[in-house]
């Protein structure tokens, strides 16, 4: 059982760096936005506090899990069609919120946060057809 707030500021914490970088996706008018990007960098730090503080799970097995799932959900943002390929950024957008959900439950403060800007700075690179 956990006590304290620690738990819950990493909760918090996780979703606020999802909206920064759902926050862009939105504002460049991409299809996973702002609530998409929350929801699954939330229900990324969820299933590592859970498995923390009442499964004392295996963290590699919880990781390797969100992965695998969130593979899936990004696979569906990808659309192929006789123009090329496109949804590709968004469907790496969403992975990367989960890792860094991940790491935002996980207590990783400093890597979570480095991630986002990182990440953020990514997103802001212009695309050749822009």
């Amino acid at each position: 059982m956990w006590t304290g707030l620690e738990p819950i500021l990493r909760f918090l914490l996780a979703g606020a760096l999802g909206a920064v970088i759902g926050f862009q996706r939105q504002m460049a008018k991409k299809p996973a936005g702002m609530r998409t990007h929350i929801l699954i960098s939330l229900g990324a730090a969820l299933y590592t506090l859970v498995s923390i503080y009442a499964f004392s799970a295996d963290m590699a097995r919880v990781a390797a899990g969100v992965v695998a799932g969130i593979g899936f959900l990004g696979a569906g943002a990808i659309i192929r069609d006789r123009a090329g390929v496109a949804g590709l950024t968004t469907a790496a957008s969403i992975w990367m919120v989960a890792g860094i959900g991940l790491a935002a439950g996980a207590g990783m403060y400093l890597i979570a946060v480095i991630a986002t800007i990182v990440a953020l700075a990514v997103l802001f690179i212009p695309h050749p057809s822009d």
